[in-house]
């Protein structure tokens, strides 16, 4: 289950669905939103008109191929604050004041704390589970935290996406927060982890590989 801000609450259907797909995978063309959904690009289309005349979202000219550019849009600074960072404005300013008096190591471990949080939401059982059970668990806990977590498998390859950084203005202020969410996964997972694509490198999504010994379906 997500946990959506009231204003992300109130955009149901096609809108909601839609305003959720760019958060994935910004920028969008209104073709490539009704190939997704299975409804025509003028469908589409007005959503995206009402959506940009709230502020939700933009758009630009995009180059697609070797055609004339079309317009993709994506989610703006008031579409981006939809979706949850629950931790981030109580944070950012424990954060500051802590690496004014503390230094950095310290502002880090108050970081670590949160995870340590959801790292206990799992329980001590992660031992007795498979690897797939772990894999389901850690994408509903950090998921209901507001990471907005999908976990895939595609030819034996596991992948993790976070693609709503609930923690974003303090991991520009401290990037070195990123390297505390690796390690909680592979504490959670029992496993390899890998980062692959980066919400701070600019990409829509923190994407991570996992790999378990004996695969996602091994043992316990």
């Amino acid at each position: 289950m997500d946990h959506m801000t009231p204003r992300l609450a109130g955009q149901r259907g096609l809108r909601g669905d839609i305003i959720r797909q760019i958060k994935r995978a910004q920028p969008l063309t209104a073709k490539e939103l009704g190939e997704i959904f299975g409804v025509s690009a003028n469908a589409v289309r007005r959503h995206l008109k009402e959506l940009e005349a709230e502020g939700l979202v933009v758009y630009g000219r995009e180059q697609r191929g070797t055609g004339a550019p079309t317009y993709a849009f994506r989610l703006s600074s008031d579409g981006e604050a939809l979706f949850p960072r629950q931790y981030e404005q109580a944070l950012t300013r424990l954060i500051g004041h802590v690496v004014d008096n503390e230094g950095r190591a310290a502002a880090i471990a108050v970081v670590e704390e949160q995870y340590a949080d959801l790292r206990r939401q799992l329980g001590g059982v992660s031992d007795n589970l498979t690897p797939f059970d772990r894999l389901k668990n850690v994408t509903n806990v950090m998921g209901e935290a507001g990471f907005m977590t999908e976990s895939s498998e595609e030819d034996g390859e596991v992948m993790l996406s976070v693609h709503n950084c609930v923690l974003h203005a303090v991991v520009n202020c401290l990037p070195e927060v990123c390297d505390t969410e690796l390690r909680f996964l592979e504490d959670a997972l029992g496993a390899r982890v890998e980062r692959q694509t980066h919400i701070l490198s600019g990409c829509n999504a923190c994407e991570y590989t996992i790999e378990f010994h004996g695969g996602l379906q091994g043992d316990a």
